[in-house]
C-alpha cells in the first residue's frame, strides 16, 4: 500500500475557498444567540465610531466657532458617556467571542477525533501518527482567530466602510472622490497577492506536518536511535526539515507582508489627495474647518477597517489551508462500516468459515495476498497459522475481525457473513492479542480492565493469575495500583506481554486471536505463561499465529500459509510425518 512518510509532502485536496469557509462558519450557527448579541454590541460600537467625527465637526463649527462653551461641555459629556459604554461593551464582546470560539474549536476537535476513531486500518497504515496529530492540534488551533474575526471584524468593518462612504459622499462628493481615489490600486494589488498566497500557505502546512511527524517518530524510537548512536543523523534530518519549514514560512509571510505597505501607500496618498482638493481646488473659504477635519477622521475610519479586513483576509488565506486539511479527514470515509441493515451478533459458538476468500489491498488490487481460501473451523477448535513473513497469516485473522474486508468471497461466523453484523457486536465477541504489547498510561488495574470496562477487581486479579502475571504484580510496591507510562516503563518485555494477556483474558471472548503473542517472551516466561494460554484457549475457537513452533504443538490443526493460500493442514504429528513445508520449518528450528 502507498505510504506517506515524514519525508513526503501530503497531497492537497483542492476545494473552493468559499465552500471551505462557509462550512467552517456554519459551526457558529450553534451559538446564534451569542453571535447576535455580539453583533448588537458591534452595531453600537460602529454607531459611536461614526458619531465621533460628527461630534468633532459640531464642536468646532457649531459651538467653538460661535462661543457656545456651555453647549460644548454638554456635547463632550454626552460623547464621553457613549464612548465609556462602548469600551465596556468591547470587553464584553471579547469575553463572549472567546467563549464561543473555544467552544467551536472543541466541537471541531471532538468531531475530528471521533471520526478518526472510526477509520479503517488503511488510513493509519498509510501515514505517520505525527501527521494525524498535526491536524487534531495545530491545524484546529490556527482557526481561532478566523472564527473570532469573522464576527468582530468582517461584519462591523464592512458596515463601517459602507457607512463612511455614504456620509462622505453626502457631505462632499468631490472630497469623497479624492479620499477614495487610490481604492482601485488597493483592489488590484490584493488580487495579485492572493493568487499566489494560498498555495504558499498550503505548502507551509505540509512542511509543518512533516516536521511534526518526524519529531513524533524520533521520540517514539529514541531507544533505537541511541542504541545505534544515530543522534547525529537524526539531528541532520531534523535540521533539514526545520529549514524546509522555515523557508516555506518565510516565502508565505513575505508575500503576505506586502498587504501592509500597499494599504499604507493608498491611505497616505488618499489623505494627501483629500487635503489637496479641499485646500487647493475647492479653496479654504468654501469649506469649513470642522468639515475638513471630520473628513480627515472619516478617511482614517475608512482605511483603518480596510487594513483590518486586509489583515482578516490575510488570516483567511493563511488558515483556509488548515481548514481544508481538517475537512479532508472529516470527509474521508472508512472502508469498514456497518451496513444500513446490519444486525447485532448474538451469542455465538465460534464457528468460522472462509468461502473462496480473496484479498488484495485497494491501492494494489493486482497483488493477491490471499486467493480463494476455503476452510471451516469448528467451535472450540485451536488453529495455528504458520508460514513465512508476509504470507497472509495476519491478514486471515484481520478479515475475521473485519479490520479489512475480503475483496471476494465470504467470511462467516456461526454461518453469518461478518459484513451483515455490526462491528461492535462482532469485535466484542473476540479477544485479540498481538505482538505489540501496547500499554496505556494509567495503573496496571486500568490496563487489564481495558479488556472489559466493567470488570470487577476480583475478575482482574483472576485474569492475572490465569496467565501468570499475579506474582510479579504482587511484588510491585503498589501492586495493581502501580502507575505505568505509555511504554510500561520499569517492566520487562515479558511482564508487559503478560499484562496484555490478562487484558485479553478478562474479556472472556468466544473467538480468540493470538497474533505472534509470545514473540517477545523469553523461554522462562513462556513456560510460566503456557499454562495460562491453555486456560485461555480452553472452550474457545482460537487462531494462533506463531513463528515459535514449540507454542503450537497442541493445536488441533496447523495451517501452513504461503503463496496466497493454505499449502498444508493437519496436526503437528501429521505434518511432520508428511515431510512437507511444515517439516522443513520444524527441522530448521529444532534440528541439532
Amino acid at each position: 500500500m502507498a505510504i506517506n512518510s515524514f519525508k513526503d509532502d501530503e497531497q492537497s485536496v483542492e476545494t473552493g475557498k468559499v465552500k471551505t469557509l462557509l462550512r467552517l462558519f456554519s459551526y457558529l450557527l450553534s451559538y446564534k444567540k451569542e453571535v447576535i448579541g455580539v453583533l448588537f454590541i458591534m452595531a453600537y460600537c460602529v454607531l459611536v465610531s461614526l458619531l465621533n467625527p460628527l461630534f468633532i465637526e459640531a464642536a468646532i463649527d457649531d459651538y467653538i466657532g460661535v462661543g457656545n462653551y456651555k453647549g460644548l461641555i454638554y456635547l463632550i459629556a454626552f460623547a464621553i458617556i457613549l464612548n465609556i459604554i462602548m469600551i465596556l461593551l468591547v470587553k464584553l464582546r471579547m469575553y463572549i467571542m472567546a467563549k464561543v470560539c473555544n467552544s467551536v474549536l472543541l466541537t471541531i476537535r471532538q468531531e475530528l477525533y471521533t471520526h478518526i476513531q472510526t477509520l479503517d486500518f488503511h488510513f493509519f497504515d498509510s501515514r505517520p501518527t505525527g501527521k494525524i496529530l498535526s491536524r487534531i492540534i495545530g491545524d484546529i488551533n490556527s482557526l481561532k482567530d478566523v472564527l473570532n474575526n469573522s464576527v468582530t471584524t468582517l461584519i462591523p468593518d464592512f458596515i463601517t466602510i459602507c457607512a463612511v462612504v455614504v456620509i462622505m459622499v453626502a457631505k462632499s462628493p468631490l472630497l469623497a472622490l479624492a479620499s477614495l481615489s487610490t481604492l482601485p490600486v488597493l483592489i488590484i494589488g490584493l488580487a495579485c497577492i492572493q493568487i499566489f498566497s494560498h498555495k504558499r500557505w498550503q505548502l507551509f502546512r505540509k512542511k509543518a506536518s512533516n516536521l511534526n511527524a518526524f519529531i513524533h517518530e524520533d521520540i517514539s524510537g529514541i531507544r533505537v536511535i541511541q542504541s545505534f548512536a544515530a543522534e547525529e543523523e537524526t539531528k541532520e534530518t531534523f535540521h533539514e526539515l526545520v529549514k524546509e519549514h522555515f523557508t516555506a514560512f518565510r516565502k508565505a509571510v513575505r508575500l503576505n507582508d506586502a498587504f501592509g505597505p500597499i494599504i499604507d501607500i493608498c491611505w497616505g496618498v488618499g489623505t494627501i489627495a483629500l487635503f489637496y482638493v479641499g485646500i487647493m481646488v475647492l479653496g479654504i473659504d468654501s469649506i469649513s474647518a470642522g468639515l475638513l477635519i471630520s473628513f480627515g477622521y472619516f478617511i482614517n475610519m475608512f482605511w483603518s477597517p480596510i487594513a483590518n479586513l486586509s489583515s482578516f483576509y490575510n488570516q483567511l488565506i493563511t488558515n483556509v489551508a488548515a481548514a481544508e486539511r481538517i475537512f479532508e479527514v472529516l470527509d474521508t470515509d472508512s472502508a469498514i462500516v456497518d451496513k444500513e441493515d446490519a444486525t447485532e451478533l448474538s451469542d455465538i459458538t465460534g464457528e468460522v468459515t472462509f468461502k473462496d476468500v480473496t484479498f488484495a489491498y485497494s491501492d494494489a488490487p493486482d497483488i493477491k495476498v490471499l486467493e480463494k481460501v476455503n476452510f471451516t473451523i469448528k467451535p472450540g477448535e485451536t488453529i495455528a497459522l504458520v508460514g513465512p513473513t508476509g504470507a497472509g497469516k495476519t491478514t486471515i485473522v484481520n478479515l475475521i475481525s473485519r479490520f479489512y474486508d475480503a475483496t471476494d468471497g465470504q467470511v462467516l461466523v456461526d454461518g453469518t457473513d461478518v459484513k451483515d453484523v455490526t462491528l461492535e457486536s462482532l469485535r466484542s465477541r473476540m479477544g485479540i492479542m498481538t505482538q505489540d504489547n501496547f500499554l496505556f498510561s494509567g495503573t496496571i488495574k486500568d490496563n487489564i480492565r481495558y479488556g472489559k470496562l466493567d470488570a470487577t477487581d476480583e475478575e482482574i486479579i483472576a485474569a492475572a493469575k490465569a496467565v501468570g502475571a499475579h506474582d510479579f504484580i504482587s511484588k510491585l510496591e503498589k501492586g495493581y495500583d502501580t502507575v505505568l507510562s505509555e511504554r510500561g516503563g520499569g517492566l520487562s518485555i515479558g511482564q508487559k506481554q503478560l499484562l496484555a494477556f490478562a487484558r485479553t483474558f478478562v474479556s472472556m471472548p468466544r473467538i480468540l486471536i493470538l497474533d505472534e503473542a509470545t514473540s517477545s517472551i523469553d523461554t522462562k516466561t513462556e513456560l510460566l505463561v503456557q499454562k495460562g494460554i491453555e486456560t485461555l484457549l480452553a472452550g474457545r475457537t482460537s487462531f494462533v499465529i506463531a513463528h515459535r513452533l514449540s507454542t503450537i504443538q497442541k493445536a488441533d490443526r496447523i495451517f501452513v500459509i504461503d503463496k496466497g493460500g493454505i499449502l498444508e493442514q493437519g496436526t503437528a504429528a501429521e505434518l511432520i510425518a508428511k515431510k512437507g513445508a511444515y517439516y522443513d520449518l520444524y527441522m530448521a528450528q529444532f534440528a541439532v
